[in-house]
């Protein structure tokens, strides 16, 4: 294998977000604790100027270097340029509340910063190799975060599971990458691409193959039944880690979908359609209707997700690249209103108190009117309510299916979808109608308060003007 220097270009991002993480690691050693805030500045730091290097360094087309196990493209572009700013979003989130509770260590920057490298991985991997080892980089970095509080016995059983759970989701689909590599002699995906395509006498081993590849794939989107981890780890976890596996990883997730079932497996479309479509209705069912019956704040977000699973895969489904597209759209936009959620939860939160509960949500009007209406908005638009940007996200996956003519499955979509709305209004009656139980004034950093006002703003701005956005995702979409 004969490497260009110019091919190291496309790999300047990964390079220098993978150099900074290093130094952070480093200086971090010798800092004391008063200093510690070097090393969250240095974090962010690294997160703008990935975003600088990826804006300016970006190449017209699809460029693959190194053998071809890498890839830039304008679907690559657009994730990681929404990966970094969801990140930033929660690295700001997090300082406050993890210094109150003495966890304002340098291993979260580390382990989160490493995350991202394995989310950028995963983007523009081109073999399914590469694919496997982005993964794998950002899910121990995630494993060993949801135990980040070491002395809480609930974050050690969260980890535990997650762990072993996400170890057998590793194993089926590292199984299913072997057997494509059996049928096709290569890891390429446009070469798997082009024989899956060729060789339709290998078709029954090829759908066994992708059989496993959907069962790991659904396990890290959390799609029903592979769903079970996510409602215990979201409420083990620290909420700073909620956030950060709620998030940026749906973005990295979608990516996924697209590396190894459309770009790899196009061949074999109807096949994994009608996969698809089983995790589909079943997440959209069990999300929905599971969440009614909670109380903590954080399962109830955990049931959520896996209902928007659904909703992010229907584009999928549709196999145009107008649902693709829509898909996109739909876990860029959902990450920003998980972002929003759960650093709610967060700025609501004190030493010894987890605002983790519905109930530490009542009078919150009467307390902070300006975030009570921040909240409000951040549920209507999880509820797909207009003029938020939640109601076109949904609204653009619906059409795309019903262009398909899979009107029922639309259809089941918006049927599960009013029942969802349910407990997204339940907050918002909560906040306004209901007497607050704790009377203490609700207190902020400027910091925070100012990330939340600007994310929940921007879901209602994306809902007034959804447009440019969406024709980003179109644009690098049909490009590739």
């Amino acid at each position: 294998m004969i490497i260009e220097a110019n091919e190291f270009r496309l790999l300047i991002p990964e390079l220098f977000v993978l150099t900074m993480t290093c130094i952070v690691l480093i200086v971090d050693l010798f800092l004391k604790q008063q200093q510690r805030n070097i090393t969250y500045y240095l974090s962010q730091a690294t997160l703008l100027g990935a975003i600088l290097l990826t804006t300016v360094l970006q190449v017209e087309g699809t460029q693959t270097g190194f053998s071809g196990t890498f890839v830039t493209d304008p679907m690559s572009v657009v994730l990681k340029l929404a990966i970094y700013l969801v990140t930033i979003l929660g690295f700001l989130y997090s300082r406050h509340y993890l210094e109150l509770r003495g966890l304002f260590k340098g291993e979260f920057y580390v382990l989160g910063l490493f995350s991202v490298l394995g989310m950028m991985i995963m983007v523009s991997a081109h073999n399914m190799l590469t694919i496997y080892l982005g993964l794998e980089l950002l899910s121990l970095c995630l494993y060993a975060l949801v135990a980040f509080n070491r002395d809480t016995y609930a974050c050690s059983e969260a980890a535990m599971k997650y762990f072993v759970l996400g170890a057998i989701a590793s194993g089926m689909l590292l199984y299913g990458i072997s057997i494509i590599y059996g049928i096709t002699g290569s890891l390429d995906i446009a070469e798997i691409g082009r024989v899956l395509s060729a060789n339709t006498g290998s078709s029954t081993p090829a759908v066994f193959g992708l059989i496993f590849i959907v069962v790991g794939i659904a396990f890290k989107l959390g799609a029903v039944p592979f769903h079970m981890w996510l409602p215990d780890v979201y409420q083990g976890a620290p909420t700073p880690v909620t956030l950060m596996i709620g998030s940026a990883p749906k973005i990295a997730a979608f990516a996924l979908v697209m590396r190894l079932l459309v770009e790899s497996m196009g061949s074999l479309q109807e096949e994994w359609q009608s996969m698809l479509t089983i995790l589909v209705v079943l997440s959209l069912a069990i999300g929905n209707i599971v969440a009614i019956a909670q109380t903590n704040l954080k399962r109830m977000l955990a049931y959520s997700t896996i209902s928007h699973v659904g909703f992010l895969l229907l584009g999928i489904i549709a196999g145009t690249a107008n649902g693709y597209a829509a898909s996109m759209f739909y876990s860029i936009t959902y990450a920003l209103m998980a972002a929003g959620a759960f650093g709610m939860i967060i700025l609501l939160s004190r030493a010894g108190f987890e605002a983790d509960n519905i109930d530490d949500f009542k009078g919150l009007n009467q307390r902070h009117p300006w975030y009570a209406f921040m909240m409000l908005i951040l549920m209507f638009s999880m509820a797909g309510v207009p003029p938020t940007v939640g109601f076109y996200a949904k609204l653009n996956v619906l059409q795309a299916i019903i262009q398909q003519d899979m009107v029922w499955l639309a259809g089941i979509a918006v049927f599960f979808s009013v029942i969802g709305a349910y407990y997204y209004i339940r907050i918002i009656k909560v906040m306004y109608f209901d007497d607050a139980k704790d009377t203490q004034p609700v207190t902020s950093q400027f910091d925070l308060g100012f990330g939340l006002t600007i994310n929940s703003l921007a879901v209602l701005a994306l809902g007034f003007f959804p447009g440019w956005l969406l024709a980003i995702c179109n644009t690098s979409i049909q490009l590739k």
